[in-house]
C-alpha cells in the first residue's frame, strides 16, 4: 500500500475544498494517484465545495450561545436568505455555537472541534453540509465573552429561532445585588447596542490612532472657516465630542428613554443597587457587515436557489 504523506492530504484539500480526513480516505482508496482522488471524492459528493468557495456568501445567520458567566456570538456566512430558513442550517450554527463557547474566537480551534455524532470535525461537517445544501458556506467569525461578577445579557434582532438571527449582540455587566437586580438592565443595554453599534465602552477604550484621525479631520474642517488657530482647536474639540456620542457606549443616549447617557443610567443602576454597576464589554455581529455583496439577476439568483 503506497505511503500517504501530509503533503498529498494538503494539496488534495487545496484541489477539492474536502475534508481533511475525507482526502486522506481517497488517497488511500486510489493508492496515492491524485487525479483518481479527486474523481473518487467528487462521486461521494464531497468536492462539491470546491466548486462553490468562489461564490460570495453574504446571507446565514448570527448565532448566540450563553452558559452562566460566559457567552459566545458566531456568524456562520451563507449565499443566500432561502438557507438561513433551513433547519439544518439552523441546527448547524446553533451547535457551532455551542462548542464555540469551548473553543474561544479561534476559528481554527472551532473548525478543528469534534462535530457532535458524527466522527467529523466542524469543518469536515460543513463540508458535507455545502454538498447537501448547494450553496457556499463558512464559518466566519466567533467571539466569547465572560463576566465575573454580573450577568451576561444577550439580544437577537430580526430572530428566526431562538439565539439565531441578523444581529446578535453580547453584553457583560458586573455589578452587586445578584443576578436578577442586573437582567433588566443587561437585556435593554443588549438593545440599546444593537440600535447604536458603538466602537467602544467608553472614550479610554477608543483606538488612540482611530481618535487622532478623527481629530485631524475635524481641526481641517474648522480651519476651512477661516477662524484663528485657537478657535479651530475649540471647535475641532467640540465637535470631538460629537463624535464621541456617536461611538462610545457611556456617551450615547439611551434609545430606552431618549434623555439620559447610558453612563447616567448606569450610575443610577448603581445607586439602586448599593455598588458599582458597570459595562465590562460587548460584542455586536450584524450579519454580512464589511462584505462586499455581488450585484446580480434576482431571477437568476432565485432559480438557482430553487435548484432551477
Amino acid at each position: 500500500m503506497a505511503e500517504i504523506t501530509a503533503a498529498q492530504v494538503k494539496e488534495l484539500r487545496a484541489n477539492t475544498g474536502a475534508g481533511m480526513m475525507d482526502c486522506k480516505h481517497a488517497l488511500t482508496e486510489t493508492g496515492g494517484d491524485m487525479d483518481a482522488a479527486v474523481a473518487w471524492l467528487r462521486k461521494k459528493g464531497l468536492a462539491a465545495a470546491a466548486k462553490k468557495a468562489g461564490r460570495v456568501a453574504s446571507e446565514g445567520l448570527v448565532g448566540i450561545a450563553v452558559d452562566g458567566t460566559a457567552g459566545v456570538v458566531v456568524e456562520v456566512n451563507a449565499e443566500t436568505d432561502f438557507v438561513a430558513r433551513n433547519e439544518t442550517f439552523q441546527d448547524f450554527v446553533r451547535t457551532v455555537a455551542g462548542l464555540a463557547l469551548h473553543t474561544g474566537g479561534d476559528l481554527e480551534a472551532l473548525k478543528g472541534a469534534v462535530y457532535p455524532e458524527t466522527g467529523k470535525t466542524v469543518e469536515e461537517q460543513l463540508t458535507s453540509l455545502v454538498a447537501t445544501i448547494g450553496e457556499n458556506l463558512r464559518i466566519r467569525r466567533a467571539a466569547v465573552l465572560t463576566v465575573e461578577s454580573g450577568i451576561l445579557a444577550s439580544y437577537m434582532h430580526n430572530a428566526l429561532a431562538p439565539g439565531l438571527g441578523k444581529i446578535g449582540v453580547l453584553v457583560a455587566v458586573e455589578g452587586p445585588g445578584g443576578a436578577a437586580n442586573l437582567e433588566t438592565l443587561g437585556k435593554r443595554l443588549a438593545m440599546h447596542v444593537a440600535a447604536t453599534n458603538p466602537q467602544a465602552v467608553s472614550r479610554q477604550d477608543m483606538d488612540p490612532a482611530a481618535v487622532e484621525r478623527e481629530r485631524d479631520i475635524l481641526r481641517e474642517q474648522a480651519r476651512a472657516t477661516g477662524k484663528p488657530d485657537d478657535i479651530v482647536e475649540k471647535m475641532a474639540e467640540g465637535r470631538l465630542r460629537k463624535y464621541y456620542e456617536d461611538v462610545c457606549l457611556l456617551d450615547q443616549t439611551y434609545v430606552i428613554d431618549g434623555e439620559r447617557k447610558v453612563g447616567k443610567v448606569l450610575e443610577a443602576a448603581a445607586e439602586d443597587a448599593g455598588g458599582v454597576v458597570a459595562v465590562k464589554g460587548f460584542v455586536r455581529y450584524l450579519l454580512g457587515e464589511g462584505i462586499e455583496r455581488q450585484a446580480g439577476d434576482l431571477a437568476a439568483d432565485v432559480a438557482v436557489a430553487l435548484g432551477g
